[in-house]
């Protein structure tokens, strides 16, 4: 079961049809409507962060989650969830240098993990005020993909543990092939748990 945390979004419906029409269940809790001990016995293979207003700050209990289950639980950060990974390991989040609401972009990728066999440069949709400042993140992060149009930061991967980011919506009708990016997180989130089965057995 897919854990999706909604950070008030509109979007975050569009985020849950994605998910339940890729073959997998799916739970909505608000920041509040969870605890991190009730998270750990939820049978959960995989955790969503939405995209929702303000800045990373202003929900705590999202930075508790990342902070504590990003080594056992496959997440991914979408919009705002993207930048509280960021701010979870100490990157800034700044104002960006255009504010993007509603406004489509080319980025160039990587060609890899969630941008496996995608377009090249990939059409996504933005809608955002706030960025990660590359400058402050962590060199544990892989830089995945980024703007052509402001050369702003649009996707990280942590280099150790499945810990996604993307800037823009995947959910958004105006992101090429948004879907299949969110279907090469659940296949990581099925690979992982297939790994801990194997372990387990052996």
């Amino acid at each position: 079961m897919i854990l999706l945390i909604d950070h008030y979004d509109s979007f975050t419906y569009n985020i849950y049809q994605y998910i339940e029409e890729l073959g997998h269940s799916v739970e909505v809790r608000r920041p509040e409507e969870f605890e991190l001990s009730q998270v750990r016995s939820m049978n959960i293979t995989g955790i969503v962060l939405s995209p929702g207003p303000g800045k990373p700050e202003d929900y705590q209990k999202s930075i508790q989650l990342v902070n504590e289950l990003h080594k056992q639980i496959p997440i991914l950060g979408i919009c705002l969830g993207h930048q509280i990974i960021g701010a979870t390991f100490g990157a800034n989040v700044k104002l960006s240098s255009v504010i993007m609401h509603g406004k489509k972009s080319l980025i160039l990728h990587k060609g890899n993990g969630l941008f496996a066999y995608l377009s090249q440069p990939l059409q996504v949709m933005r809608y955002h005020s706030l960025v990660i400042d590359e400058q402050t993140l962590p060199p544990y992060f892989k830089r995945r993909a980024t703007s052509m149009d402001d050369g702003e930061l649009m996707a990280i991967e942590h280099q150790t543990f499945p810990l996604f980011g993307i800037q823009f919506h995947p959910e958004s009708i105006g992101t090429n092939e948004g879907k299949q990016i969110l279907k090469q997180f659940l296949n990581k989130t099925r690979e992982v748990n297939d790994n801990e089965t194997s372990s387990k057995i052996g």
